[in-house]
């Protein structure tokens, strides 16, 4: 695979028989300090930094910061620190004057601009990523580079269904969103998202279904 260039290093049809765990003590081998973990303080992430600080506790972990963010997602946010003993990294994508963002004067580019920054130096992010979440990532490889920013991007639970998302939070009584409660299967900034199931309450009652962090690469087929 691109970038590692050991004989021993797995394939690509290897990578998607990993576990969750598996895969993610591989990029923590392969990377760890050069990974990050995006994080959304969704129940996605819930488990993924449940796992992987058990195999890496001075793992980096960051979040984008929109400044309208809900209440219960910065609520979460604090959860996990106190839970972990770790501080998160933020990344501004806040309205340069200062204002809020609208569902109609969106966050997109600052979010991806933030991003950017986040992944600089990196060899490595991972993401909540599930195939079941929408059309646009139901090919979702568990690894593959992100030819667009030139760094591999894994997505440990590429193949789990919603209720193994939810039998592993709530085994391990991890600390998740409360609007997950309410109804709000993905969660984003609050003026563009409304409960629903799936995205379906991301910009709804629009054609939009990404906010571009999640795009597919520019290079489809380097993931092996």
């Amino acid at each position: 695979m691109r970038g590692l260039t050991s004989a021993d290093e797995p394939s690509a049809p290897e990578i998607e028989r990993y576990s969750a765990d598996r895969l993610l003590a591989y990029m923590v081998e392969r990377f760890h300090p050069r990974l990050a973990l995006a994080c959304s303080f969704q129940k996605e992430e819930a488990v993924l930094l449940d796992m992987m600080l058990q195999i890496a506790p001075t793992a980096r972990v960051f979040t984008i910061d929109t400044g309208v963010l809900f209440e219960e997602t910065r609520i979460a946010w604090h959860q996990v620190e106190e839970r972990y003993g770790i501080t998160v990294e933020v990344f501004d994508a806040r309205r340069a004057d200062g204002q809020p963002w609208t569902a109609e004067n969106c966050c997109e580019k600052r979010k991806v601009a933030a991003l950017e920054q986040a992944l600089a130096g990196l060899g490595g992010w991972i993401t909540g990523v599930r195939r079941e979440q929408a059309p646009t990532r139901e090919t979702a490889p568990k690894l593959t580079w992100d030819a667009r920013r030139s760094v591999w991007k894994a997505n440990p639970l590429a193949d789990w269904t919603e209720a193994e998302v939810w039998d592993y939070v709530r085994r391990k009584r991890l600390p998740y969103n409360a609007l997950h409660d309410r109804g709000y299967a993905s969660i984003g900034c609050a003026p563009c998202t409304a409960p629903g199931s799936g995205r379906d309450g991301r910009w709804a009652g629009t054609q939009k279904t990404e906010c571009g962090l999640h795009l597919p690469t520019a290079d489809p087929g380097a993931g092996g």
